[in-house]
C-alpha cells in the first residue's frame, strides 16, 4: 500500500511536526469538532472551547499516536493495537469518526506546511492516514 517513497515522505513529515503535536492535535480536534459537530457526542465531559487543556492533551495523544504509527509504518496493526481496543470495545466509537479526524489532520497539515504539503505528500498522508483509520476499525469486524 504505502511505497517507499510514501514512508520517506511521511516520516519528514512527522520529524518537521514533532515539534508541535500538541497544537497539530489540538487543531485537528477542533476543526473535527466544528466541522462535525456529532463527533462532540464522544466527549461530554470534555471543555470543548477553543485552546481547553482538554483539547490539548487529547491532541498531544492523538498526534503522538500519529507519529508512533509513523515510526512503525510496517506493522501498523501491532503498534496501534492498544489503541484499536480502547476505541472498539471501552470507547465504542464510531469507526467513520477516524476518516473524519484525518480529513482535518489534513488541512492541519496544509495550514502549516504551506508549499511543502506537495501534492505528493498530500496523496502519502492520505494513504497512511486511511491505513491508521482502517487499523483502528479492525476490531470492529
Amino acid at each position: 500500500m504505502l511505497t517507499a517513497d510514501d514512508k520517506k515522505l511521511i516520516q519528514q513529515v512527522c520529524e518537521r511536526s514533532s515539534g508541535h503535536l500538541e497544537q497539530f492535535g489540538a487543531e485537528a480536534l477542533e476543526r473535527m469538532f466544528i466541522t462535525f459537530p456529532q463527533t462532540k457526542t464522544y466527549f461530554p465531559h470534555f471543555d470543548l472551547q477553543h485552546g481547553s487543556d482538554q483539547i490539548r492533551s487529547h491532541g498531544r495523544k492523538v498526534a503522538t499516536a500519529l507519529a508512533n504509527a509513523a515510526k512503525n509504518l510496517d506493522n501498523l496493526s501491532q503498534a496501534l493495537s492498544e489503541l484499536s481496543n480502547l476505541h472498539a470495545y471501552s470507547l465504542r466509537v464510531d469507526p467513520v469518526n477516524f476518516k473524519l479526524l484525518s480529513q482535518c489532520f489534513q488541512v492541519v497539515l496544509a495550514v502549516h506546511l504551506g508549499k511543502d504539503y506537495t501534492p505528493e505528500v498530500h496523496a502519502a498522508f492520505d494513504k497512511f492516514l486511511s491505513a491508521v483509520a482502517s487499523v483502528l476499525a479492525e476490531k470492529y469486524r
